[in-house]
């Protein structure tokens, strides 16, 4: 009897504690529903049961084409035929049927004008580029769909122009309802979604055997800061390599062609990365990046957010405070933040962010014996440097830092 009771209760535990997660999914739905509402895409904020089930191809054509700014009064009846005829729609049967993920991402990122990809790789090239900020299922949800759409408002045309300000030019929404719903300064979340695409997990590789055996001989991170490959890491963690490829968030990696620029004082590097993935499958037409802050105005206890992969695992973020804005370290030619935003090994060369998902700073290293003392480099040096320089292999570079040393 006992063990029955026994087995009664940990059932009821497992539902319980699952109605929490299950209330996170469905909140998050209606508050993506209720944003778009008030951006007046959608008339109403449909009940819980509607936003769980699959979003169909109609719903999907409707809300492409309020963003697109198509008349009022040629909505609902005519959605379909407006995104067909703009060219953004490309399937036009089965318009009661579940809208594949990648289908709708394709037809979201033809009317933002973007080119180099299919229905079928679609999903994938959005993930890339961070018009999308999670890895969706084969279907969308209502619920889903509205999501993708809300997180997708700060992702630029390929003219640059974010769509939540295409919004505000089709007279859709005020600047106003903008701020009100994205505000200027983004959360641990925010900074997340919108720029983990543009950081990377670097695998470094000292020998050909260890190259061709894809036995990794150190690690570390970096990020991108132009749309054709150009990137920054530590360069303390390229020093000794022969080889080295960048992993993405999607999994698939890049070569590293040459090395426009280091500086061992600066413990700093810029990299070029190739656009044709190391497999030979994919070509690139663009990187995501990460907008550099030239003048980076630190205050102590001011928000910061590193981006990187740390113990050379997933990509991820942390967040802390500023310590310190000009603490003198010795092995550094420059002044360096000190910040409370966790780093382990792995993580040199990654980002640190302002709250505006702007790098103040190259994530370098820690004090072993202080609690939360973490230490960012600068960026003076990549800012001052030649980036259109020729560039050097990573061999060559590796001799030149033997010879001088």
């Amino acid at each position: 009897m006992k063990k029955r009771l026994l087995a009664l209760l940990c059932v009821l535990v497992l539902l319980l504690s699952a109605v929490p997660a299950a209330s996170a999914l469905e909140g998050e739905s209606r508050r993506a529903a209720g944003t778009l509402m008030e951006l007046g895409l959608i008339d109403a904020v449909p009940p819980g049961e509607a936003l769980d089930a699959p979003a169909a191809r109609y719903e999907a054509s409707r809300l492409l084409a309020r963003l697109g700014g198509a008349p009022l009064s040629e909505l609902p009846a005519g959605a379909q035929y407006y995104v067909v005829s703009k060219g953004w729609v490309t399937v036009t049967s089965g318009q009661k049927e579940p809208i594949p993920t990648g289908e709708f991402c394709a037809s979201l990122l033809r009317m933002l004008g973007y080119e180099g990809f299919t229905d079928e790789n679609a999903g994938l090239f959005a993930r890339r580029v961070a018009l999308t900020s999670r890895d969706y299922g084969e279907t969308l949800t209502l619920g889903e769909l509205y999501q993708l759409v809300r997180d997708a408002m700060y992702f630029p045309d390929s003219e640059g122009t974010a769509l939540a300000r295409r919004l505000v030019e089709q007279g859709l929404c005020t600047e106003e309802r903008i701020r009100e719903f994205f505000p200027e300064e983004l959360t641990a979340r925010q900074i997340a979604d919108r720029h983990m695409a543009a950081a990377f997990r670097l695998d470094v590789y000292y020998t050909k055997r260890a190259f061709r055996n894809d036995i990794r001989s150190n690690g570390g991170s970096g990020f991108f800061v132009t749309a054709d490959g150009l990137a920054v890491t530590n360069c303390h963690t390229i020093e000794d390599a022969l080889y080295a490829n960048v992993s993405l968030i999607t999994g698939e990696t890049f070569p590293v062609e040459e090395v426009l620029f280091y500086d061992a004082d600066a413990d700093l590097a810029l990299l070029r990365v190739s656009r044709t993935s190391t497999d030979k499958k994919t070509e690139v037409p663009f990187f995501s990046y990460l907008e550099l802050s030239r003048q980076p105005d630190l205050h102590r206890g001011d928000p910061v957010y590193t981006l990187g992969a740390p113990l050379s695992l997933t990509l991820a973020i942390s967040s802390g405070v500023v310590s310190a804005t000009d603490h003198e370290v010795q092995q550094f030619g420059f002044p360096c933040v000190v910040n409370t935003a966790d780093i382990s090994h792995g993580s040199s060369g990654g980002a640190l962010l302002n709250a505006l998902g702007h790098v103040v700073g190259v994530t370098s290293g820690a004090y072993e014996a202080g609690n939360n003392l973490y230490i960012s480099v600068p960026l003076t040096p990549i800012l001052e440097a030649d980036w259109e320089a020729e560039g050097l292999t990573l061999e060559e570079v590796r001799d030149q830092m033997r010879s001088e040393e």
